[in-house]
C-alpha cells in the first residue's frame, strides 16, 4: 500500500512549475495580441494611401516600420506562447534566442549611438532630409514631421532654411509653387488666443531677414532641440529604456528556467 502511494506521488510530481509556465504563456500572449494590433495599424495606414506611395520613402515609411516590427513581434511571441503551452523546448529556445538577439541589437545601437554621436546625428539628418524632401508626397511623413516640429518647437533639421530641400518650398526663381520660400505651419509659433490654425502662417518667411523671420517661426533646428530635450528628460529616457528592457529580460529568464525544468522532467522519465 505504501509502495503504491509512493509511486502515485512520483507520477504526480513534476519538475515544471505551472506558475512559470502559464505566466510565460500569458506574457507572450499579451505581446502577441499587441503585435497583431501594430501590424493592423501599419497595414491600414499603407492601404489608405496606396495610391500615394513613393518608392524613395519606402525605408523611412512609418507604416512599413510598424508592419516590420509587428511581424517580428508576432513570430517571436508566437513561439513563446506555443512553446510554453505545449512545453516545446525547440520553440522556447527560438523564443529565448530571438529575444536575446533583439536585446543585444538594441544595446549595440544604444552604445554606438552614444560613442559615435556625430555619426548618429549625421544618419538621423539624412532621415530627416528625406522626410523634408518628400513632405508633400507622403502623408505619414508629413504628419510625422509636423508632430516633431510642433512638439519640439523646432523647424527643419539644422534650422528653418533646410526647407529649401523641398521642391514646393525652395526659393528658386523658377519655382511656380504657391508655397515658394515658405515653411510648413508646424514651424510657426502659436499666436496668443488663436483658436484656428493658420496653415499659411509660414508663407514667404524665407524671403525675410533672419530676425524678422524668427518672430513668427521657430528659429532652432530639431537636431539641437532633440539634444536639449534628452538632457532635460534624462529620468524619463532612462525609465523608457528600462521599460523596454525589462520585458525582454523577463522573457529570456523565464524561458530559460522553463527549458531547464522541461529537460529535468524528460531526464526523470528516461
Amino acid at each position: 500500500m505504501d509502495r503504491q502511494a509512493s509511486l502515485t506521488r512520483t507520477e504526480m510530481f513534476s519538475f515544471v512549475n505551472p506558475w512559470i509556465r502559464y505566466f510565460l504563456f500569458f506574457f507572450s500572449f499579451l505581446f502577441w495580441v499587441f503585435s497583431l494590433l501594430i501590424v493592423a495599424i501599419g497595414v491600414y495606414a499603407k492601404v489608405q494611401r496606396a495610391t500615394d506611395a513613393v518608392r524613395d520613402t519606402f525605408l523611412i515609411d512609418p507604416a512599413v516600420f510598424l508592419i516590420v516590427v509587428g511581424v517580428v513581434m508576432f513570430f517571436v511571441t508566437f513561439c513563446g506562447c506555443i512553446g510554453a503551452l505545449r512545453e516545446n523546448i525547440r520553440l522556447l529556445k527560438i523564443f529565448s534566442f530571438s529575444l536575446t538577439l533583439v536585446f543585444l541589437t538594441q544595446m549595440v545601437i544604444a552604445i554606438l549611438g552614444f560613442f559615435y554621436s556625430d555619426q548618429t546625428r549625421e544618419a538621423l539628418g539624412k532621415f530627416v532630409k528625406k522626410a523634408i524632401v518628400h513632405y508633400r508626397d507622403d502623408l505619414d511623413l508629413q504628419n510625422l514631421m509636423d508632430y516633431i516640429q510642433k512638439e519640439f518647437k523646432c523647424c527643419g533639421w539644422n534650422n528653418y532654411t533646410d526647407w529649401s530641400w523641398n521642391l514646393y518650398f525652395n526659393c528658386t526663381p523658377s519655382n511656380p509653387s504657391t508655397e515658394r520660400c515658405a515653411v510648413p505651419f508646424s514651424c510657426c509659433t502659436p499666436s496668443p488666443g488663436e483658436d484656428v490654425i493658420n496653415t499659411m502662417c509660414g508663407s514667404g518667411v524665407r524671403t525675410q531677414k533672419h530676425l524678422d523671420a524668427t518672430n513668427s517661426i521657430y528659429p532652432v533646428g530639431c537636431a539641437d532641440r532633440a539634444v536639449v530635450w534628452i538632457e532635460s528628460h534624462l529620468l524619463f529616457v532612462g525609465a523608457l529604456t528600462l521599460g523596454l528592457a525589462l520585458p525582454q529580460i523577463a522573457g529570456i529568464v523565464l524561458s530559460q528556467i522553463l527549458i531547464s525544468e522541461i529537460q529535468k522532467e524528460i531526464g526523470s522519465v528516461m
